[in-house]
């Protein structure tokens, strides 16, 4: 019984490092990869224009990685002056060691709608908000802080593209390796990899896998596609899909 990680590098081969230092059968199937976003050169500017209590949203490490290597290479820094935020643990650690900023970010699960539970979001009409993130998602969060009367900006601060592979060979792969456990965290990747298997593979190999997912949105989509056993993780970090997978 093997477990196949679908997360981008390093995530990903760092989750399979883990698995099999606990003796467990592991490995690394990145379906996308991470490369510098396009709005890159507009970060430092629409850093620059935010004022004291203005807002700051990281919505991944990624984000946060590629916005600290732009930053490097201008020698610029992060602003001091913005109330800063993330979508969950990893990245509000990620972002509290390049910038020193306070982060504030759910503590119960890192989706959009908790976020915008957070009482410091609440009355924010007439403030300005950064959003760094990937090449889209989280239309929600935008949507809801434009809204609350905020003058919302995003900047693609990189871009996840697929990643190709013959799908009929690797499903021949993965089936004789026994992978019996697919670890899924984003529904981008979860439609790949189910459009990405041939349908009879699809019916007598792929939807019979356990799946671990990081949010009921996700475990939605998968019931849907037509995964029967389902495991929700409480958060999208390796230490919380470490606890579910053991």
């Amino acid at each position: 019984m093997s477990i196949l990680v679908t997360r981008p590098s390093p995530k990903g081969e760092e989750l399979v490092s883990r698995l099999r230092a606990l003796g467990r059968v592991a490995w690394s199937f990145p379906l996308i990869e991470i490369t510098p976003g396009r709005e890159l050169a507009r970060l430092s500017p629409a850093l620059n224009a935010l004022s004291s209590g203005d807002l700051l949203f990281a919505l991944s490490p990624h984000a946060v990685s590629f916005a600290q290597s732009q930053l490097q290479q201008q020698g610029q820094h992060w602003p001091q002056q913005a109330a800063c935020f993330a979508i969950g643990r990893s990245t509000a650690l990620a972002l509290h060691q390049v910038s020193g900023c306070q982060v504030r970010y759910p503590l119960d699960r890192e989706i959009s709608e908790v976020l915008l539970q957070l009482p410091e979001l609440q009355n924010i009409a007439g403030k300005k908000a950064l959003i760094l993130r990937g090449n889209g998602g989280r239309e929600l969060l935008g949507e809801t802080l434009a809204a609350r009367g905020a003058e919302v900006t995003f900047c693609e601060c990189y871009q996840r593209s697929a990643v190709h592979y013959d799908g009929a060979e690797e499903a021949m792969r993965w089936q004789k390796r026994e992978v019996s456990t697919l670890v899924v965290t984003s529904g981008e990747m979860l439609h790949q990899l189910w459009a990405l298997i041939p349908q009879w593979y699809r019916e007598h190999w792929l939807l019979r896998c356990r799946l671990l997912v990081v949010s009921e949105r996700l475990a939605q989509l998968a019931r849907e596609l037509g995964w029967q056993e389902i495991q929700v993780a409480d958060s999208a970090d390796n230490d919380a899909l470490l606890r579910a997978l053991q």
